[in-house]
C-alpha cells in the first residue's frame, strides 16, 4: 500500500512548475514550527486554516458594492473572494506557477474588510487614522486576530501574498502578483452583472468601443482579462522576465472600464444615497466604544491592556457584519418602542 508523505506529494507538484514559480521548499516558513502533514503541503495548510476561520465566514456578511443586500443573487465579500480564487488558479495553472500560495492568498486577501465595504473603509480612515487599509487590517487578522489572538500563523509567502495585493507595493512571488490582476478583474465584472441587476446600468450602457476589445458578454470580457494577463505574462518569462503582466491594449481597455464603473456606479446616486448614512454609523460606533471600552466583547478589551483603545474599537468594528453593525447601532442609538399596555 502507498504511503503518503508530504515531501513526495510536495515533489511530484513541483516538478512540473515553471523556473519562475515559488517552491514552498524555498518558504521562509511560518513563525511557530509544525509537524510535517502527511497529506497537506504548507500552503495547503494556510488555505484550510483560512477557510475554516471565522474571520472567512463572516465574508458571506460583508458588502461588497451594494450594502447590506436582500436580493440573494448580489455578490458578496465572499463570493467575491472565491471569483478572485477561481481566477488566480486558472492565471497560475495556465503559467505553471505554485497554485497553492496562489490560492491561499486569494482566500485571504479580503479577511479585513470592514462593514459596507470601501465606505466603512473610508469611515475608519476618517476617525481612526489614514493608514488604515482594509489588506493592512487582513494582515493584522491572521496575525493577531484570529483564534482569540493566536493568529492563523500562516507561512510568510501567504501573508506576503494578502498584504499586498492593492496599492502600490508588490508580492515578492509572482502568485502574490497575481491575485492583485485577479482581484481588478474579479471585481470589474462581477460590478457590472450586479449593477445591471440592481438598475443602474444595462449591457447596452457598456462603451461600445471597450466591448469590441474585452467582450459584449460578462464571460467574454473575463476570459479577454485572464488570456491576456496569462499571454503577456507568457511572453515576459519566455524573455528571461518574471513578472505578471497585461496586453498593454487590454490594459488600457480593462482601467477605461473601470473608470466607467466609478462614473456610472461606485458614484451613482442609489449607491452615494446610503455612503453618508453608512459612514455615520461607522464613526459614531467608533466614536462611542473609544469612550465604553468596556462594551466591548471581552477579547477585544482584552486587547486594550496592551494596545491603545482606539486600535481596538478598530479592529472589533472592521470585523463586523453589516448586518451586526446595524444591529449594534440600533441597540445603542435607536429608541425601542413601547410593547406594554396602551396608554389610550
Amino acid at each position: 500500500m502507498y504511503e503518503y508523505n508530504s515531501i513526495k506529494l510536495r515533489e511530484a507538484a513541483e516538478a512540473h512548475l515553471s523556473p519562475f514559480a515559488f517552491r514552498e521548499s524555498k518558504s521562509r516558513g511560518r513563525a511557530r514550527t509544525l509537524e510535517v502533514s502527511a497529506l497537506r503541503g504548507e500552503y495547503q495548510r494556510d488555505r484550510d486554516r483560512i477557510i475554516h476561520s471565522k474571520s472567512f465566514r463572516r465574508l458571506m456578511h460583508k458588502t461588497q458594492v451594494f450594502l447590506a443586500p436582500e436580493e440573494e443573487h448580489y455578490r458578496t465579500r465572499l463570493t467575491h473572494t472565491l471569483e478572485v480564487t477561481q481566477i488566480g488558479r486558472t492565471i497560475a495553472r495556465a503559467l505553471f506557477l505554485n497554485e497553492d500560495l496562489t490560492e491561499a492568498a486569494a482566500l485571504g486577501h479580503d479577511l479585513g474588510h470592514t462593514p459596507f465595504g470601501h465606505i466603512g473603509e473610508a469611515a475608519l480612515q476618517e476617525c481612526y487614522s489614514p493608514e488604515f487599509t482594509h489588506y493592512r487590517q487582513s494582515l493584522r487578522v491572521v496575525d493577531k486576530l484570529e483564534r482569540d489572538g493566536a493568529g492563523l500563523d500562516l507561512t510568510y509567502e501567504v501573508r506576503d501574498g494578502i498584504v499586498n495585493h492593492q496599492g502600490s507595493n508588490l508580492a515578492s512571488t509572482l502568485e502574490g502578483r497575481i491575485v492583485k490582476f485577479a482581484d481588478r478583474i474579479a471585481y470589474i465584472n462581477h460590478d457590472i452583472d450586479d449593477a445591471v441587476r440592481a438598475g443602474i446600468l444595462s449591457e447596452a450602457e457598456l462603451p461600445h468601443e471597450l466591448c469590441e476589445i474585452l467582450g459584449f458578454t460578462h464571460s467574454d470580457r473575463i476570459n479577454t482579462m485572464v488570456t491576456s494577463v496569462v499571454r503577456r505574462s507568457d511572453e515576459l518569462m519566455q524573455s528571461g522576465v518574471g513578472e505578471i503582466s497585461m496586453e498593454p491594449e487590454i490594459q488600457a481597455a480593462t482601467d477605461s472600464l473601470r473608470e466607467f464603473l466609478f462614473e456610472r456606479v461606485y458614484h451613482s446616486e442609489p449607491v452615494l444615497a446610503e455612503e453618508g448614512r453608512s459612514k455615520e454609523l461607522i464613526m459614531r460606533l467608533f466614536e462611542y466604544f473609544v469612550k465604553n471600552p468596556d462594551r466591548m466583547p471581552e477579547f477585544y478589551r482584552s486587547l486594550t491592556n496592551s494596545e491603545p483603545v482606539d486600535r481596538c474599537v478598530c479592529d472589533f468594528i472592521s470585523g463586523m457584519t453589516d448586518r451586526h453593525a446595524i444591529s449594534i447601532y440600533k441597540q445603542l442609538f435607536i429608541p425601542n418602542t413601547w410593547s406594554g399596555r396602551s396608554l389610550v
